[in-house]
């Protein structure tokens, strides 16, 4: 899949965004010119020689807070998109093979999830528990866990009305070898176009609540509360939201991009395997009618 989905233009720019965070998010720490956390007596400092995005409002070098800032930015993103994938594909898929009491049950808990809104619910429960980022990620994880219960169910479902299936569960297979044998690898591409947009979506949400000082504790650096507090000095300096900006939204945009195109992808190999199938049903067919 991963040489697919590169084949394609959508697939090597999305990649190629997402290998940039990637470093940044690596190595951001490293290539900071300054100590994130330093202040100096320039403050609000324009842009210089010494100084690529300036100072903020406590003299602290911008670019070296927005290069350290975005391990905590990326690495959260990428924990609520994990943390939605165990907690809502795996019951998912189980809730085909478990019988009708495990089923209604993850329903109804589905449905509630649903329901609430997300945002609030993460606030509220990080109020209540202590104002920490893994409170936060926890909470945002659960709540987006959903659209993996959906999409892994949907697969799920298709696969057990097939009739290999049928003939394995008739030939005394268990749930867990069908499961690992059949049913996950037409799970796996839905899967992993809701990996990458839970992911984008995730990015959002922690941004927002950075950006509302909720998860991460002062002076600690992040995208979203950098760009919180640039917004108090716009007009002093108008440029300094812009690059946690750039950054949120071409991260996001990139996510998008790389779910659109394994879903290209995915559907491409959908139409070939038909594609195949119906040849292989014309085959016989053909041979009959040169031997007549």
């Amino acid at each position: 899949m991963v040489r697919r989905v590169l084949s394609l233009t959508t697939g090597r720019v999305a990649v190629a965004i997402l290998f940039v965070i990637a470093v940044l998010a690596i190595f951001g720490s490293v290539l900071a010119p300054y100590s994130p956390l330093a202040n100096t007596a320039h403050q609000l400092a324009p842009i210089s020689g010494s100084h690529l995005l300036g100072t903020d409002y406590l003299g602290r070098d911008t670019l070296s807070r927005l290069l350290a800032g975005s391990r905590a930015s990326v690495v959260g993103a990428v924990e609520v998109g994990v943390i939605a994938l165990f907690v809502g594909a795996i019951p998912g898929i189980l809730s085909v093979y478990l019988g009708r009491i495990f089923e209604w049950v993850t329903l109804r808990l589905v449905d509630t999830l649903i329901s609430l809104p997300f945002l609030l619910v993460a606030v509220a429960v990080t109020a209540l528990l202590g104002n920490g980022i893994t409170q936060a990620l926890l909470v945002v994880g659960v709540l987006l866990a959903p659209a993996f219960y959906r999409v892994s169910r949907a697969a799920a479902l298709t696969t057990a009305r097939s009739q290999y299936v049928e003939a394995a569960q008739i030939a005394g297979a268990s749930p867990a070898w069908i499961v690992r044998r059949h049913v996950w690898s037409k799970v796996l591409p839905p899967i992993s176009v809701s990996l990458a947009q839970t992911i984008g979506a995730g990015f959002v949400v922690v941004s927002s609540l950075t950006f509302l000082g909720i998860g991460v504790q002062p002076p600690a650096p992040t995208w979203g509360g950098m760009l919180s507090s640039d917004l108090s000095y716009l007009s002093y300096q108008p440029w300094a939201p812009v690059a946690p900006a750039v950054l949120i939204v071409a991260t996001v945009f990139a996510c998008n991009l790389l779910a659109d195109a394994i879903r290209d992808v995915s559907g491409q190999a959908g139409h070939s395997f038909f594609r195949a199938r119906a040849a292989r049903r014309r085959r016989p067919a053909a041979v009959a009618q040169g031997g007549a």
